[in-house]
């Protein structure tokens, strides 16, 4: 075991302690999978990730560095939360991109890219791994694990771009946040919600606060059902379902964290065939872990 470089930075917001957390250690060279999840599982975060050197096939086409990806009891092929939070550690310590502008990061997905836009850092979407409807008998038991009926779910969509998380859209934000959902009957899904906030959709307008939608991302934990503050794969998920059914516009906001007492705020943008998923990100912890 040896020191190594350390940050905890909290994603989606320019407010400490207001976003979504997550652990780095800036250099994972060495270390075996079960000392990272080992680590993972003590901090007692919804993720921590571990930065090395790209592969060979990475490097070769053009990744910047490589990140291993871990939540309570399993590695992750990708993330949106850890990828704006690594990179933005990864550049802090004094990474630099191979490319002017853009970060490539190597992970269980393939590549990724980053780039600034402003004070922010965003990705482009990965591809979706499964997409199109939800069957009607998960859509029945998300609606009974919700606790609202069949009919306030208007739309859904499977919304799985490495996490399988399904996606419904209620009719209200309201309705999102007063949800108190029954975990013995959600047990096994990842179940993302989406309220519109405002006017929203290919004739809306977000509302006077510039938030489009409210967003609930609900999950397995290991202690029942949990519920994560501020997800960038769902919300890169939904933005693709969203945008590409003429459910969203093609630039809008979303909130996420309100029920938990968070501001998370995901900036969505469709440009050209790509969607980028944003937001600002703060470090909270400097220093060493022993490793």
């Amino acid at each position: 075991m040896r020191q190594r470089s350390f940050r905890q930075v909290d994603v989606f917001t320019t407010q400490p302690y207001r976003g979504n957390p997550l652990a780095v250690v800036l250099d994972g060279e060495g270390l075996t999978t079960e000392a990272m999840q080992q680590f993972t599982d003590w901090t007692h975060l919804s993720e921590a990730t571990f930065l090395l050197p790209p592969t060979p096939e990475g490097r070769a086409a053009g990744a910047d560095y490589r990140v291993r990806i871990f939540s309570p009891g399993r590695e992750l092929p990708f993330a949106g939360h850890p990828t704006l939070g690594s990179c933005h550690a990864w550049l802090e310590a004094g990474g630099q991109a191979r490319t002017a502008g853009r970060v490539v990061q190597e992970c269980g997905v393939g590549l990724v890219t980053l780039r600034q836009d402003g004070d922010r850092l965003a990705f482009a979407a990965p591809p979706l791994v499964r997409s199109g409807p939800l069957d009607e008998a998960d859509v029945v038991r998300i609606a009974q694990g919700l606790g609202v009926a069949r009919s306030d779910i208007l739309h859904h969509a499977w919304c799985d771009n490495g996490p399988n998380w399904r996606g419904v859209m209620l009719q209200s934000a309201a309705q999102v946040l007063a949800l108190k959902p029954d975990g013995a009957i959600l047990d096994g899904l990842d179940v993302g919600v989406v309220g519109p906030r405002g006017k929203v959709g290919v004739v809306g307008s977000s509302d006077e606060h510039g938030i489009a939608f409210e967003v609930r991302a609900f999950f397995p934990g290991s202690n029942g059902l949990s519920e994560d503050p501020v997800t960038g794969s769902l919300n890169a998920a939904l933005a693709q379902w969203l945008i590409g059914a003429g459910l969203a516009p093609t630039h809008y906001v979303a909130s996420q964290g309100t029920a938990l007492g968070r501001a998370g705020r995901v900036h969505l943008a469709q440009e050209g065939s790509d969607i980028w998923v944003g937001g600002s990100t703060v470090t909270c912890v400097r220093g060493e872990v022993l490793l």
